[in-house]
């Protein structure tokens, strides 16, 4: 049973992924309590609302495609979907590039974002980069060259926190984090273009010299239920996850939003650190299964529930602790910060269990529903910050309602694609 499991492709596959994730994640807490004490919850709150905007628009920046260069078979049509992503993403930001320049005032007052007007400039700029990072981590993905990214993955976070911490020690100013934001974008896709470019033979490289137009639409159109749903589900989940930080800097202030950025931001690490990491190796490993017409069902239960079992503890260490580690760890001021997280582990821990279920989506052919279903959840969200706003006037009980509403969509989703996949299996056995 040991040796299975220590000779499994997909568990050495993860523990690749997770040693790079980890190694990432070990340097940002190391250098947390150091920027913590450089950088007040404003500054955090200003990188949170920044970071909440572009979080928004990076759904659409390329309409969803890089997430469908893992599935073809042939890599000529790949490598067509990356050129079609770039393509889209240089003409999404220029339009927001030419809207801001134009109307960033009543942007900024629409949204009521008018801390962060003087950077939004830089949001089509972060934008483009982000939408390069998505397409080259998906090509990687699709290579299986997972030591690439792990290796790029520690390197960004040196490089990033110890910028912040160098600056910082002469010049703590939200509007410092908000350019490394940026620039991080621009550094990881580059990083992992290098990466690919000297590691690997030059039929696995991501070029797109041979690829004509005809090609191009061709997979836009084979592709194409990803802009239609894939797209805007993910933006209205974004929207729905940047809420909190755009409302409580709203309705409470930009340290309300410093606070929730850290907690999320801390609280996001096991997510991070696992569950994007077997996503990210479920995904082709649950592409090859439904090619070779293996049981989706059992493939996606037993990755949930190991995914349960190794979040429990942590999850529940912050729940019971969360104030006190908080205080000590990144000082006295972060107390309330401390006090989001024990909420926010309640969702996020459902939130951790949920990428086998998100993955196997495209498999099951149910993005259609997915952004009705997203499209749902917002009102959910929205309805329980507005509740802790306005009946309570307490930015606690917004997150507490707020996180709670999450896991609950989280446990809803899991649950549907389940029945999906099991109805999935029955369906092909009967056709067989």
């Amino acid at each position: 049973m040991y040796k299975k499991f220590a000779t499994s492709s997909f568990i050495r596959s993860v523990i690749m992924v997770v040693s790079g994730t980890a190694g990432a994640q070990v340097l940002t807490m190391l250098f947390a309590p150091i920027i913590t004490r450089f950088y007040g919850a404003e500054a955090f709150g200003l990188l949170g609302t920044f970071t909440a905007v572009l979080a928004i628009l990076v759904p659409i920046a390329a309409l969803a495609y890089p997430i469908a260069i893992v599935l073809p078979k042939n890599d000529d049509y790949a490598r067509a979907i990356a050129k079609l992503s770039i393509y889209i993403s240089m003409l999404v930001s220029t339009i927001i590039l030419v809207s801001i320049i134009l109307f960033s005032n009543d942007i900024a007052d629409l949204l009521n974002i008018q801390t962060i007007e003087n950077y939004l400039i830089l949001v089509p700029f972060a934008l483009f980069f982000a939408a390069a990072e998505q397409v080259m981590q998906q090509w990687l993905i699709r290579k299986k060259q997972f030591k690439i990214m792990a290796r790029v993955a520690v390197s960004q976070s040196l490089i990033l926190n110890s910028s912040k911490v160098g600056i910082g020690y002469f010049s703590p100013l939200g509007f410092v984090l908000v350019i490394l934001a940026t620039l991080g974008n621009a550094l990881y896709a580059f990083q992992l273009w290098i990466g690919s470019y000297k590691t690997t033979a030059p039929n696995d490289r991501i070029t797109y010299k041979k690829i004509d137009f005809k090609r191009v639409k061709e997979v836009a159109l084979i592709y194409r239920d990803f802009p239609l749903y894939r797209a805007p589900q993910q933006f209205i989940n974004a929207l729905s996850q940047s809420l909190p930080i755009l409302m409580l800097a709203s309705f409470f202030g930009p340290a309300s939003a410093g606070f929730y950025t850290l907690a999320k931001t801390v609280m996001a690490i096991p997510s991070t650190l696992v569950g994007k990491a077997v996503g990210d190796v479920f995904y082709p490993r649950i592409t090859e299964a439904a090619h070779n017409n293996e049981n989706l069902y059992q493939l996606i239960k037993k990755a949930t529930f190991a995914l349960a079992a190794l979040g429990f503890l942590p999850f529940m260490s912050v729940i019971l602790f969360g104030p006190w580690l908080f205080g000590f760890v990144f000082g006295e001021e972060w107390v309330l910060a401390g006090e989001y997280a024990r909420w926010l582990s309640v969702w996020i821990y459902f939130m951790f269990m949920n990428p086998p279920s998100n993955k196997a989506i495209p498999i099951l052919e149910i993005q259609g529903f997915y952004l009705f279903f997203t499209f749902f959840t917002i009102f959910l969200r929205l309805i329980a910050l507005l509740v802790g706003y306005f009946v309570f006037k307490s930015d606690v009980i917004s997150v507490m309602l707020f996180s709670i509403t999450g896991a609950v969509i989280n446990i809803a989703i899991i649950t549907i694609v389940l029945w999906k996949s099991h109805k999935f299996n029955i369906g092909r056995y009967l056709n067989d």
